[in-house]
């Protein structure tokens, strides 16, 4: 496995992710713009640690890996010390932003990534700014501390965590487990009929809607403190009826959907 220190260039075409990215520092920010390509080989993964920025990847037909990012810092030499560190060969691609000595203004990385359409996402992280993929293969574990996650047409088991932000997930094929988490935002996911193993979504400060097929089936453990739980579905109540708690089962029963939250309603609703 080779490693690389990616050098400053221009990145034609950088795309700028929309929706998620909540990057809100004050004062004068200087950036210098990155790009590099790494072959990768079918179902190889993809690992991305970055600080103070987002992370946006998606799938194309190439078997190449494009990496296209910005660091940035206060000043033009701050921006400089950003190390973008690569360790790459044809079955795996570990990107890595690291902290200059210096910590103080505005200073991170973002970066917008193109994978093959086999490649699996692994891992992704941030510190503060949103995580966005689109057309991957899982099992994906995002996490970010500050900013909102959304996941569409993710095939695979999916873990994603945030502290501060919602998370919306569009799952095509569950073949893991799916664990969704966060503390201060709403929770909306899209499930598909077919459901191997459970489904996981918590928060604190935030409603969860799940949205499910005609014809799935499920077990259900639903609980909310200080609002109520609502199904477009006929559940089969196992225990008393409550208006902020509902167990019970789905057609045939199957997979558990364990969803709680503290403030915010729960939702059951038909696609």
């Amino acid at each position: 496995m080779r490693a690389a220190i990616l050098l400053p260039a221009v990145a034609a075409g950088l795309l700028l992710l929309s929706g998620c990215d909540i990057e809100d520092f004050s004062g004068t920010r200087y950036d210098r713009d990155v790009h590099y390509t790494f072959p990768l080989n079918a179902g190889g993964k993809l690992t991305v640690e970055t600080f103070n920025g987002s992370i946006e990847v998606s799938s194309w037909e190439q078997n190449t890996v494009d990496i296209s990012g910005t660091k940035y810092g206060p000043t033009p030499e701050i921006a400089d010390q950003v190390e973008i560190g690569v360790d790459h060969s044809p079955t795996s691609i570990s990107l890595r932003a690291q902290r200059p000595s210096i910590r103080r203004g505005n200073i991170g990385a973002k970066f917008v990534i193109k994978v093959p359409r086999t490649a699996v996402i692994d891992y992704l992280s941030t510190s503060n700014g949103g995580i966005r993929i689109m057309d991957a293969v899982g099992p994906a574990r995002l996490r970010t501390s500050n900013g909102g996650i959304r996941v569409t047409n993710l095939s695979g088991g999916l873990e994603a965590h945030t502290s501060n932000g919602g998370i919306t997930a569009d799952l095509e094929k569950v073949d893991g487990e799916v664990k969704l988490e966060t503390s201060n935002g709403s929770i909306e996911v899209r499930l598909p009929e077919l459901l191997r193993e459970g489904v996981r979504a918590h928060t604190s400060n935030g409603g969860i809607t799940v949205r499910l097929p005609e014809g799935v089936d499920a077990r259900v453990s639903a609980h909310t403190s200080n609002a109520h739980v609502t199904s477009d579905f006929d559940v089969r109540m196992q225990g008393e009826i409550e208006r902020n708690r509902l167990e019970g089962v789905i057609g045939k029963g199957g997979a558990l959907l364990d969803l709680s939250t503290s403030n915010g309603s729960i939702r059951l609703a038909r696609l």
